[in-house]
């Protein structure tokens, strides 16, 4: 096999678009619910065995540690366009060169998030308004994870290059070693232990240590298709691409998730059961927009490697067809959110009314999942086409100017109530929408313009 053919072999490039696409985004929908619940498992486990402290602690702990995560996972965007890119331009060197500046760049990163989260554990806790029950725990839970930084990073910069290159089967490996790792772990530190948050959070840490290990073994035994050694030296202008690329991207996802990091310091103040449902509403949130999140991340992969082959009908092809099978998922989220949102909620809690206040705030929003299948899958269109900077832009509005300001003035009307205060996440929603859609129709003109002119 020429080393042309190597690295095309796994190309979305020629051929049918619907069913490469699917086999694709699966096994990224798995990844994604085995991370749902490896997350998720950490505040069940602490929600059955360990009192209504804890589970706060747990739940607005691992919300902090997603804004860290989100900045990683943005970061990781770039390198995953700019390896796709380098696939579908067959360029192996190109390639190669982004996984280098990738392992220099987060080296550098990883060493920082890490110092300032240990540091800065109990400032962080104080600005989420954390009840007092759930201070020492929350903090604790934080420095144990943020000692973990290197390993996130680590897991999803692999990951990362694995989907660039077009394979999403080995990123689900990787987190299903994770997940079952974690599920024992927690099992052992918080109900048998009763170590409670502080059991969650070493249990986490050593599961994506434990992924890690794995990941590297599976790379030394299963070679990349494209050189890595030989561009020591010459990455600096591939740390400049990923950044210009994934930058936008994370800032985007970090400030987003610093938004609902916001709403829940808002609610915090509401007391413990009010802190403890947005913490769970935010943990199904991963579970129920799996569908639409794996096409979004699908897409990114798929448009880049065509946009890189010079294919852009294609690309938009692709863009399509994701949204309308993302569309019917999103209605049955609906469905479920609006009118089961207690049942969904009691697989994180038994407490009646931590159930009852998380009915009433997924009702309100449920009407967002209308709208996320169409949203996701215009963003992972641009990230491909490496229009970050519109998907930082629109993200930004979305939470800082309707989102926050909104849930602050709904949590300060009188007698107001979670139902209230959820229905800013909806209309943020639709500004989102709004704003995606009118990008996508001026790209397109554009598009028509540029290609009249050739």
């Amino acid at each position: 096999m020429s080393d042309r053919q190597e690295i095309g072999r796994n190309s979305f490039l020629t051929g049918p678009i619907l069913a490469p696409l699917v086999r694709f985004a699966l096994p990224l929908m798995l990844s994604l619910l085995l991370q749902a619940f490896y997350g998720g498992v950490d505040l069940a486990v602490v929600g059955r065995y360990s009192p209504t402290a804890s589970v706060s602690a747990v739940a607005t702990g691992s919300q902090i540690m997603q804004a860290i995560t989100a900045l990683i996972t943005g970061l990781t965007m770039g390198v995953t366009v700019s390896v796709g890119k380098s696939i579908g331009a067959q360029d192996k060197d190109g390639a190669g060169r982004a996984v280098v500046g990738q392992i220099r760049l987060f080296a550098g990163v990883t060493v920082v998030l890490s110092v300032v989260m240990i540091l800065f554990a109990p400032q962080i806790a104080a600005l989420m308004n954390v009840p007092e029950p759930a201070v020492a725990e929350t903090v604790r839970y934080v420095r144990i994870c943020s000692s973990g930084i290197i390993f996130i990073a680590a897991y999803n910069g692999i990951s990362g290059i694995f989907r660039g290159i077009g394979n999403s089967r080995t990123p689900f490996l990787f987190v299903l070693i994770a997940c079952l790792v974690n599920v024992v772990l927690d099992l052992i530190f918080v109900g048998v232990f009763g170590m409670d948050a502080a059991g969650a959070a070493i249990a986490t840490i050593i599961a994506q240590a434990v992924s890690v290990l794995f990941s590297l073994g599976y790379m030394r035994k299963n070679p990349l298709p494209f050189s890595v050694s030989a561009h020591w030296k010459n990455a600096g202008k591939s740390i400049l691409s990923i950044l210009k690329i994934g930058g936008p991207i994370a800032l985007q996802d970090f400030l987003t998730t610093l938004s609902f990091l916001i709403i829940t310091s808002i609610v915090n103040t509401l007391g413990l059961i009010a802190s403890a449902s947005v913490g769970i509403t935010e943990k199904l949130f991963v579970f129920l927009s799996i569908v639409p999140s794996a096409f979004m991340s699908a897409l990114s992969t798929f448009v880049a490697q065509n946009m890189g082959a010079g294919n852009p009908v294609r690309a938009r092809r692709a863009l399509f067809l994701s949204q309308g099978l993302s569309a019917v998922f999103g209605v049955t989220v609906f469905s479920l959110t609006f009118f089961a949102g207690g049942p969904l909620a009691s697989v994180f809690d038994n407490d009646p009314a931590v159930l009852a206040a998380t009915a009433e705030y997924l009702r309100g929003c449920s009407f967002e999942y209308l709208m996320i299948p169409l949203t996701f899958c215009l963003l992972g269109y641009f990230n491909g086409r490496e229009h970050t900077a519109f998907v930082m832009a629109q993200g930004l509005i979305s939470a800082f100017l309707i989102r926050v300001p909104l849930s602050y003035y709904l949590s300060r009307l009188p007698n107001t109530g979670m139902f209230l205060i959820s229905l800013a996440v909806p209309i943020s929603g639709g500004v989102s929408l709004a704003l995606c859609l009118f990008y996508f129709l001026r790209l397109s003109h554009r598009d028509k313009l540029q290609s009249a002119i050739r």
